[in-house]
């Protein structure tokens, strides 16, 4: 099992594993906007508390060893703006992001992407690290083409967003490996 470290320092910004005393900040920066959970596999939280009971289960698969997760904040800005997460399979990692939309198109999530992605790639066990994005989502597919992955594919049919209807929606695969 990978041993994550508990913080990363990139040029712009500062990952840290996120807490529960965080839930007030991501309610308020992205948690509750629809415009930033349109493409997630969550609908706008309702509530901090809500925030909160995620944040203890997010913490929870972090110290099972199953999920990785960091808030992301600016320097000198000690408040959460997102989260970027990684899930360890066997040889391979996929990652999810999010980020609030007031932090959108200042390269901050590529940057987060990059420094995780790196990082994983340099685990010895771990030769592949993936994600997908709605074929919609410009915005993520950017972000993940500057970070260094390829497009491999689509893939049909393959997630569900609950804020769309009809069902699961069409998702790029993206990869990096080495």
């Amino acid at each position: 099992m990978i041993q994550p470290p508990n913080e990363f320092e990139t040029q712009q910004l500062h990952l840290r594993v996120p807490q529960v005393e965080d839930a007030d900040a991501i309610f308020e920066e992205y948690a509750a906007d629809p415009d930033v959970t349109r493409y997630m596999t969550w609908v706008p939280h309702e509530s901090s508390d809500s925030v909160a009971a995620f944040l203890e289960a997010l913490l929870q698969r972090h110290s099972e060893g199953t999920e990785f997760s960091w808030a992301i904040e600016t320097p000198g800005q000690p408040r959460a703006i997102g989260m970027i997460s990684v899930r360890v399979k066997g040889h391979k990692a996929d990652i999810g992001y999010v980020l609030a939309k007031g932090h959108w198109n200042q390269g901050y999530m590529t940057e987060a992407i990059s420094a995780i992605s790196e990082w994983l790639l340099s685990q010895e066990s771990i030769y592949r690290v993936w994600a997908v994005c709605d074929t919609e989502n410009p915005g993520s597919a950017r972000a993940l083409e500057k970070s260094g992955f390829e497009r491999e594919g689509t893939l049909r049919r393959w997630i569900i967003h609950p804020n769309f209807p009809n069902g699961p929606r069409d998702c790029y695969m993206y990869g990096k490996a080495r």
